[in-house]
């Protein structure tokens, strides 16, 4: 069995998104294996690199609450070792997940969770949560796929590892409605409610922030260009910090009241003015596709009264 120089072990929670993960990576060229038994694990990390064969390409190990003897103490110990004794460059993925949309996936799939076959999955999902605590806190590189479909998924796994070793910083700009909660993924949360709200002219309320007129309705506000500057030079002096720091990605977070309108022109704006910086941000409207509604806005103000 060949080891190749890069290892990454891709761990987390049942449902949370590890098989699209390696997927992923195999579509990129990494070698993957999933649901290694420990003690082959053991065997193929510890070949000397003397003993490796000719393939160079980076591997990808898949290990969860599936695999046989799992133990994330163990495991943790394992890699240490390894890296004190040879200097071997393993890392390590967590994909973690809210409880409710993992119930809602195992529901969905009709598939019953690895550690409550005789129970709800709310109880696997909680036992699962506690035992992989240890490499939870290991992990190097940490992914919330709650919020995320498998193709964005997908995506932020080829922006992450698609280059030569373990990747670029992934770098994301999103919007998103306060009234359907906070992103969990964000880094970097700017709140532009301050800026006046097109919901409340009846021309502009079907509209979103991908539109000319609704754009230049936000831009119209004065406070929105002072704004706009000191937020895009903040960002500019920030990002290369992370970059050198290591961090794995940044989540750039803009919302409004129902995220479709402020946030989203914002967003836009925000991501043409990073990529002529030089960066490569992805963008994601999480609530675009959501209707309007008076509820979620609120009464528009009219004075201080």
């Amino acid at each position: 069995m060949t080891r190749a120089k890069e290892i990454l072990l891709v761990t987390g929670l049942s449902g949370a998104g590890k098989s699209t993960v390696l997927k992923t990576l195999e579509d990129l060229g990494w070698e993957t294996v999933d649901n290694l038994p420990l003690r082959l694990l053991d065997r193929l990390l510890g070949t000397p690199l003397s003993e490796s064969t000719e393939s160079d390409s980076p591997l990808a190990v898949g290990i969860g609450a599936r695999t046989r003897d799992f133990d994330p103490e163990s495991i943790v110990k394992r890699i240490k070792k390894l890296r004190a004794e040879h200097g071997y460059d393993i890392g390590t993925l967590f994909l973690d997940c809210g409880g409710a949309e993992l119930e809602r996936r195992y529901a969905e799939t009709r598939r019953r969770h690895p550690l409550a076959l005789d129970r709800p999955a709310s109880d696997g999902i909680a036992r699962e949560r506690e035992l992989l605590a240890p490499l939870r806190r290991w992990a190097n590189r940490l992914i919330d796929t709650t919020d995320l479909s498998s193709n964005e998924l997908a995506q932020q796994v080829r922006a992450t590892f698609g280059g030569d070793g373990l990747g670029e910083p992934t770098l994301s700009v999103m919007s998103f409605g306060y009234a359907r909660g906070l992103p969990r993924n964000a880094d970097l949360v700017f709140d532009m409610r301050f800026l006046r709200n097109p919901h409340w002219d009846e021309k502009l309320r079907p509209g979103t922030g991908l539109d000319a007129d609704v754009g230049a309705y936000v831009a119209a506000d004065p406070a929105y260009d002072a704004a706009m500057k000191q937020i895009e030079d903040l960002l500019l002096l920030l990002l290369p910090r992370y970059r050198a720091e290591g961090k794995a990605y940044v989540t750039i977070a803009f919302g409004c009241t129902g995220g479709r309108h402020r946030s989203v022109h914002v967003t836009e704006r925000v991501e043409k003015r990073l990529r002529d910086a030089g960066f490569s941000p992805t963008v994601t409207h999480r609530d675009l596709g959501a209707a309007p509604q008076d509820s979620l806005e609120g009464a528009p103000r009219t004075g201080l009264g």
